[in-house]
């Protein structure tokens, strides 16, 4: 029996670490499945900005960003060539897990009060896997890589938890302006609000 334990010990200490986001460092990879059923990597997005983007259409804070701020910077990724990738990391049963179909019609702007959104591609990731990997905490909450693929920003999308976000200084955007200027981005770091990313074990 203490063969076992200790084989069993030697094998977990053996078992290779999850990735981990670092700012600076090779974003983590990852694979999911959009709300068409298909095949998502951040590898399909080499040589591209890509912005991720936690979601959770429940959340009052990722309802004040959808009034139109959240489109509007979406299609200004799109006419430079940064893929948007929105996530929802929310499990069966939680608040913000949406069946493909309701997912889309989130999108297409078929809700209430909630404009046509435009990112590249829509992520479901009700196990929280890519949550995980990310440590992604709220929704929303931001991360920007670059086209070589590491990671420039992490954290709030602005720096107004409250206020509107049309009066906030968005740090996504001064992200991206940062890059283009050959800059280091300041801050690269911060720390994101809004609602809990709701896995399942939350």
């Amino acid at each position: 029996m203490k063969t076992l334990l200790i084989t069993a010990a030697a094998f977990t200490l053996a078992a290779p670490a999850l990735a981990e986001p670092v700012v600076g460092e090779a974003a983590p990879a990852f694979t999911g499945t959009d709300t068409y059923g298909n095949e998502v990597s951040l590898s399909d997005f080499a040589g591209q900005k890509v912005i991720l983007e936690w979601s959770n259409d429940g959340c009052p804070y990722v309802q004040r960003h959808y009034k139109g701020d959240m489109q509007a910077m979406q299609q200004d990724a799109a006419q430079q060539d940064i893929a948007w990738l929105t996530i929802i990391s929310s499990a069966p049963g939680k608040q913000g897990h949406v069946t493909p179909d309701q997912a889309n019609a989130i999108t297409a702007g078929e809700m209430e009060d909630r404009p046509q959104a435009y990112p590249a591609a829509v992520i479901l990731d009700p196990e929280g896997d890519i949550g995980r990997m990310y440590e992604a905490k709220t929704s929303p909450h931001m991360f920007l890589i670059d086209e070589a693929g590491v990671l420039q920003y992490d954290g709030a999308i602005d720096d107004s938890p409250r206020g509107p976000a049309d009066e906030a200084d968005n740090h996504v955007e001064a992200a991206l302006a940062a890059l283009r200027k050959g800059e280091p981005v300041d801050p690269a770091q911060t720390t994101p609000y809004g609602c809990s990313v709701k896995y399942a074990d939350s």
